[in-house]
């Protein structure tokens, strides 16, 4: 029995290290989102004005589950690799209207 629950411990450990690993890096979200997604998301361009305060913190989460763009018509992957999408979540996310840490990306 106690063999089984270390096992389960174990195996909970190694799966919470493997979630922890995939987080993006926020310091390359912020430069990949200035890069790739300002060119059309400033006042008064295309897409609209988005920042990392247009939305809280699991709204971002859900927007990048969903991985949908330009209101659900194109996947988030034709402009992002999956790597680069972690990135830019990270930093969304860590800088929403509702983080510890709530700013826009500047210029």
């Amino acid at each position: 029995m106690k063999s089984r629950i270390a096992l389960v411990i174990a195996i909970a450990t190694l799966a919470g290290s493997a979630i922890a690993g995939s987080k993006g890096n926020e310091a390359k979200g912020k430069f990949y989102f200035r890069q790739n997604c300002k060119q059309c998301h400033t006042k008064g361009a295309t897409g609209g004005e988005i920042t990392p305060l247009n939305k809280k913190v699991t709204q971002w989460h859900s927007y990048f589950e969903t991985g949908k763009h330009a209101n659900g018509k194109e996947p988030l992957s034709k402009y992002l690799t999956p790597e680069q999408l972690r990135d830019v979540q990270a930093f969304l996310e860590a800088h929403a209207a509702d983080s510890l840490q709530p700013e826009t990306c500047g210029k």
